[in-house]
């Protein structure tokens, strides 16, 4: 696969179930939830394509994605994850510079309280799992597809 024909595909999904969901939530069938997943690229970042297609395969995936973009300040993404009740937040980092902003996010979701409630996810081209485990992440992705399986055993949702 090329990735522009990735994110055309995520674009189209996107498309379907905008006008899918409200239709089943009318005839009376809804999908399961497994929870909610705030996404965000961290500061000073502008890259979209990953993170974009990690939401994509979320939302297929049977979670609620609300994705706040890129170059999000942390306290942005601190203050979404209360007002959603997130379950996960996933922040990306493709360049080594904007990594500590995905260390930064952690200590603030502490500080305000919040670290025991939300599961963190880390995930980028340069993003190790070493990474992940000295910020104190609880998952990492490497790719799109391991995202949403580290998402699910996050949840406990198995399979």
């Amino acid at each position: 696969m090329f990735l522009p024909e990735l994110v055309l595909a995520g674009e189209a999904m996107k498309a379907a179930v905008a006008v899918l969901e409200p239709e089943m939530t009318r005839a009376g069938v809804a999908r399961e939830i497994h929870g909610t997943v705030v996404l965000a690229a961290a500061p000073g970042d502008i890259h979209d394509i990953g993170k974009s297609l990690v939401g994509t395969m979320l939302s297929a995936s049977g979670f609620r994605v609300v994705d706040l973009g890129v170059d999000v300040p942390v306290d942005a993404v601190v203050d979404k994850v209360r007002e959603v009740n997130a379950d996960i937040v996933g922040v990306s980092a493709l360049l080594t510079t904007t990594m500590l902003g995905q260390r930064d996010l952690i200590t603030a979701l502490g500080s305000a309280g919040l670290r025991g409630n939300v599961k963190v996810m880390v995930g980028g081209a340069p993003v190790t799992p070493e990474w992940a485990e000295e910020i104190g992440a609880d998952g990492f992705g490497e790719d799109a597809a391991r995202a949403v399986a580290v998402a699910r055993r996050l949840v406990g949702v198995e399979g």
